[in-house]
């Protein structure tokens, strides 16, 4: 058996030192870790063993499973900083002794939202993470308990690339690497998870005055030991009435996604129109703003923490929607349109 695992050990190696690419480096990590992988079947061969190879062999198994995951998130890392290097290689050479024209320009209006949130979180202890706009298949589905032709795919037209990633979309596609990056702290030393990212989200669907092809959200996750929903709306309320400096009308809903259980829509008041029902809210006086709920098990266990001992909450926040009420935007379009008129209004400082 112990042969075995060094054949293992050996043969993974070499198949990562041959991948040059994200995809092909998906396919050897679902080959050896996946459901039917080569090592989780390892775990079939201790029927034949007596009590104390069991143990032995189990440990084994373990030790590879945990080396496995550790070289593959390394080759990650690897590559996406490779993939990094050749969009900065293949860039365009910029003349800077050209004349800059020094008249002031300004923030658009989700990057001055996106900023004030930030600020907000950070003085309630969430650290602000970036992520890639093109994923792979499992970090924006399979790693968040939505495997293969689960029909929850549906609800997102994605965007798939000729290589076999995708454009991200939803922010959630960056909680696992969360979890596994902050994980260990929590384990070993008692720091709870508080993290946020934002983002850039495509979704191949019709637009209107409250949809788009193109958005931003900002998703956000907190775990620790006896994390509820209360300390979802506690965080969620804070941020809101500092960004609009009042109190805000919220409520929740329930709603369906597989990584979080159970899981809400929290909406807010229009404040566009009061709450009296206008296009940007489909003349419901309510937008949904943030899907939300508490982490999957199934996820919090594929991010390396137990959930029998850990619980979290996650929200997807729309920066986008977000934008729209602090400012008055009445049709989301506009946001993305590039129209300088009206955008030029937006002069803040942050």
């Amino acid at each position: 058996m112990d042969d075995k695992i060094k054949s293992l050990r050996l043969q993974l190696q070499q198949e990562l030192d041959k991948t040059e690419n994200l995809v092909e480096l998906d396919a050897v990590r679902v080959a050896y870790l996946g459901k039917k992988g080569s090592i989780t079947s390892l775990m079939k061969n201790m029927k034949d063993l007596t009590n104390e190879e069991r143990k032995e062999f189990g440990k084994s198994v373990n030790e590879l499973k945990n080396q496995a995951a550790e070289i593959i998130e390394k080759k990650i890392a690897e590559l996406k900083e490779k993939e990094i290097q050749q969009e900065i290689n293949s860039m365009p050479k910029f003349d800077i002794t050209t004349p800059v024209d020094l008249e002031r320009g300004s923030y658009h209006p989700i990057t001055l939202v996106q900023r004030q949130c930030e600020a907000i979180f950070r003085t309630m202890g969430f650290t602000v993470e970036d992520y890639s706009e093109v994923v792979t298949d499992y970090e924006c589905f399979e790693s968040l308990n939505i495997p293969k032709h689960h029909p929850a795919r549906d609800m997102q037209d994605t965007y798939y690339l000729e290589n076999g990633q995708l454009l991200k979309s939803q922010t959630s596609a960056a909680q696992n690497a969360i979890l596994k990056k902050y994980g260990k702290n929590l384990i070993e030393n008692g720091v709870p998870i508080k993290a946020i990212f934002p983002g850039r989200c495509f979704r191949n669907e019709a637009t209107d005055a409250c949809h788009e092809n193109t958005f931003f959200q900002m998703e956000g996750v907190m775990v620790d030991k006896d994390i509820s929903i209360s300390n979802l709306i506690y965080f969620m309320k804070t941020m809101l009435s500092e960004v609009f400096q009042k109190d805000i009308k919220v409520r929740l809903r329930p709603g369906f996604f597989p990584f979080v259980e159970p899981g809400f829509e929290l909406d807010i008041s229009c404040l566009i129109c009061g709450g009296e029902g206008c296009p940007s809210c489909k003349h419901s006086g309510w937008l949904e703003l943030c899907p939300c709920g508490m982490i999957h098990p199934e996820v919090l266990r594929e991010g390396g923490i137990d959930p029998e001992k850990y619980t979290g909450f996650a929200f997807g926040l729309g920066l986008t929607r977000l934008a729209m009420m602090k400012y008055g935007v009445k049709d989301i379009r506009d946001l993305n349109s590039g129209n300088l008129k009206a955008l030029s209004q937006f002069t803040d400082d942050i």
